[in-house]
């Protein structure tokens, strides 16, 4: 006697619920029940239509029930990111793709390169795939051209930097703070001329690390000299040139503050060609891979990254949920740590 299992396989092509029934021998209403993980169907003929699709590796087109259901979820999100082969980048990716699997849900990601124009029409080809939401690391300085695909559902969260012109939930780590906090810490060490190594001017967390390094400043009764502050060095390279032309100054700073993780490594491949890595004190804002193995280890005000994403998803599914209250700004603390770099001290503070 043959077994419903051995029946004949399906044409070319994906297996379809009609293939699975076919070859489990049941109707195509009882494989939509079993697929559908509803509770009442016998365990036994629940057993028998898995491993047909099993043996058929038949794959669950979750869009397109939805879709009939009506509720219109695709079970995918969008991740916008500014680089995902920085390290600030990549741990936000796994922490947000950690909780869309926990749930199911499929994650499309993309760079935006600091590029406005790449940033709208990266979320417009995820908007056009049907994702439910998107988080968004931003580039541009203007986020109304999404308020249509908001009205109509799909939800946002912004990280990093808040939205502009868009009322959405955003998580950012406490910038301006955790620069105080690193400067104060080199002045503290004796420090008088600190210099500031900045990401492009059109960052909010540029802007705000800047601010954050002058206060710092300013509450110690130091002046800040534009002659040590450098900004626009949105590279490790960029950077690693930008140190070599301070400490070449008649006045060279005897401490950096590096206001973002690759310029972080580009300022210690600077200090280390010019063997100034013992005599400058250096603070890295975000921290680096390796940073605790190189010489001097590197003192960082580090952000949780990990925390930042796992917040940003879970804002986004609630949102995806229903949830309607008003947007909120969560601002998540930063962290300094002492590695040796930043408790160097200057040689002569003045």
């Amino acid at each position: 006697m043959v077994t419903p299992l051995a029946l004949s396989q399906p044409g070319p092509g994906r297996a379809t619920m009609r293939d699975v029934a076919a070859l489990a021998g049941v109707s195509l209403k009882t494989v939509s029940r079993v697929v559908n993980d509803t509770p009442s169907v016998d365990p036994a003929l629940a057993a028998r239509v898995r491993r047909a699709a099993a043996q058929l590796n038949y794959r669950h087109n979750m869009t397109a029930s939805n879709l009939r259901r009506g509720d219109r979820r695709s079970f995918m999100i969008g991740l916008m990111l500014e680089d995902v082969g920085n390290p600030y980048s990549s741990s936000i990716y796994r922490a947000v793709e950690d909780v869309a699997r926990e749930r199911g849900v499929g994650l499309l990601a993309g760079s935006l390169d600091e590029d406005p124009v790449r940033e709208r029409e990266l979320a417009a080809a995820l908007v056009a795939r049907r994702v439910d939401g998107l988080i968004v690391v931003p580039a541009g300085r203007d986020h109304s051209y999404l308020r249509g695909e908001q009205e109509m559902g799909t939800a946002f969260v912004f990280v990093d930097r808040p939205p502009v012109l868009l009322p959405a939930d955003s998580v950012v780590a406490d910038s301006k703070a955790g620069a105080i906090t690193a400067v104060r810490h080199l002045i503290a060490h004796g420090h008088r001329r600190v210099a500031f190594l900045g990401d492009l001017t059109t960052i909010a967390t540029c802007q705000e690390r800047l601010a954050g390094y002058r206060h710092a400043l300013d509450q110690a009764g130091l002046l800040a000299d534009p002659r040590i502050v450098r900004c626009d060095l949105h590279t490790a390279e960029a950077a690693e040139a930008a140190v070599a032309d301070l400490l070449r100054c008649p006045e060279p700073p005897s401490a950096l503050f590096a206001s973002q993780n690759l310029i972080t490594l580009g300022a210690i491949r600077a200090l280390r060609a010019h063997g100034a890595q013992h005599r400058t004190g250096m603070v890295g804002f975000d921290d680096v891979p390796l940073a605790d193995l190189v010489d001097p280890p590197v003192t960082v005000v580090a952000q949780d990254v990990t925390a930042i994403g796992r917040l940003a998803a879970e804002i986004l599914f609630r949102r995806i949920d229903g949830d309607t209250s008003p947007p909120q700004a969560h601002i998540v603390p930063t962290q300094l740590i002492v590695r040796g770099s930043g408790e160097i001290p200057a040689t002569n503070p003045g």
